[in-house]
């Protein structure tokens, strides 16, 4: 009887758990886990390529920056996305036009990529949900990340878990050597650049505002206190008015996922935006980032990825001190050079942009960090450095499994 009563049980949560996926009810960040595995139990994946994104819609940003390089590499070698929520496949989909599958089983992934001879998987983040994949031996994996920043997320002991990671440049690599106790980043870490520079080109609007522009960029509240780099609480309405009150134009780029895990910053967020129906604001939807860039004389920015994809630019910045006592970064020459605004300065960013956008002492020394953080720039480089960094672990994994696979074990 206790025996029946228990079946019953996992039966009416397994159909509770259906009816909440189906009706889209999930608490936010958990996939619905409405798979494709009935359709896929004897299927096999075209090409020698996963990329595994087991994230809901929210965190699409982070695998949209790879778009451009990953249709090249579906080009030369064959990519198919395995997602584990129905709803961000949908969205790749439509977005990528790049082949998606949902897969909910754990046992349905391992299958298929082995069956499909499937040489290398590939991972956006450091998602916990990614050890469903990382769990095959016959796949090379490959941490690429959404971006490069002094973030101490890129040195997170999470790492350790991938076979090699494509990073940006050296810079990249000197971080988790310093920072990242027993790892050899070295031999781990392979520089590929930003792809994306070399296939996400769009076409920039010549700027019509020259009045002088600063583009504030902050970053979300962030996952756990020790990565908590947002300035939209404690500098946000106060810088911004500054600037407007500097006679400066202010273009406001919120992260997608502010006030996620914070009510508080959406609130922030919402704040900001009043202030901005000023003629002089303007809230950066719909626009990319190369436009934004270009209408800008300054970015003002939290320690995060924009800071480093903004050097190219040649331009002034400004990076924020966060003045959460729990938030460590992993410091590069990057944090050292630019000015840094503290909370209690935050009234005076429009003086200090003012000074800066009129005299950059600090350009030259700017400009030839852009190497030593994005490796080399030239037009086709990176997108170049990130297939043959593909081509050559596929050849290696063949290798290996060659090797492992005609081992007698015990």
């Amino acid at each position: 009887m206790a025996q029946r009563g228990s079946t019953l049980r996992r039966r009416l949560r397994s159909t509770g758990g259906k009816l909440l996926r189906r009706l889209h009810m999930l608490p936010g960040g958990m996939p619905d886990g409405i798979g494709d595995d009935a359709a896929l139990e004897e299927a096999v994946l075209d090409g020698d390529v996963v990329l595994y994104f087991p994230d809901t819609p929210d965190s699409l940003y982070q695998l949209r920056s790879w778009y451009g390089p990953l249709r090249e590499l579906h080009r030369a070698q064959g990519v198919t996305v395995v997602c584990m929520d129905s709803r961000t496949a949908t969205a790749i989909r439509a977005e990528s036009g790049l082949p998606v599958v949902t897969i909910a089983l754990d046992a349905t992934l391992d299958a298929i990529i082995l069956r499909s001879d499937i040489k290398l998987v590939l991972y956006v983040n450091y998602n916990p949900l990614n050890t469903a994949a990382l769990r095959s031996r016959s796949a090379i994996h490959v941490s690429m990340l959404h971006g490069d920043s002094d973030k101490v997320v890129s040195v997170s002991n999470q790492v350790k878990a991938y076979d090699f990671s494509f990073v940006a440049g050296q810079a990249a690599i000197d971080r988790l050597e310093r920072y990242t106790s027993l790892f050899d980043a070295p031999a781990r870490c392979i520089p590929v650049g930003r792809p994306a520079l070399d296939t996400d080109s769009v076409d920039v609007a010549p700027r019509s505002d020259h009045r002088p522009t600063v583009l504030y960029a902050p970053t979300w509240e962030g996952g756990q206190a020790s990565a908590a780099y947002s300035s939209l609480l404690t500098h946000g309405p106060a810088a911004v008015r500054s600037l407007l009150d500097a006679g400066l134009r202010v273009i406001y780029r919120p992260h997608p996922l502010t006030g996620v895990r914070v009510a508080e910053y959406g609130d922030a967020d919402q704040e900001i935006r009043r202030i901005l129906e000023d003629p002089r604001g303007t809230v950066s939807q719909g626009r990319s980032l190369q436009q934004d860039f270009s209408d800008s004389d300054l970015i003002l920015c939290d320690v995060s990825a924009v800071a480093n994809d903004w050097l190219p630019t040649g331009k002034p910045l400004v990076i924020t001190r966060t003045g959460d006592p729990l938030s460590t970064d992993a410091a590069t020459r990057m944090l050292s050079l630019a000015p840094r605004l503290d909370a209690s300065a935050a009234g005076s960013a429009g003086d200090l942009a003012r000074e800066l956008i009129a005299d950059d002492p600090d350009r030259e020394e700017r400009i030839e960090l852009i190497e030593y953080y994005l490796g080399e720039v030239s037009p086709g480089s990176a997108l170049e450095r990130f297939l043959d960094a593909c081509r050559r672990l596929s050849a290696r994994r063949d290798e290996m499994w060659e090797r492992l696979s005609g081992q007698d074990l015990p």
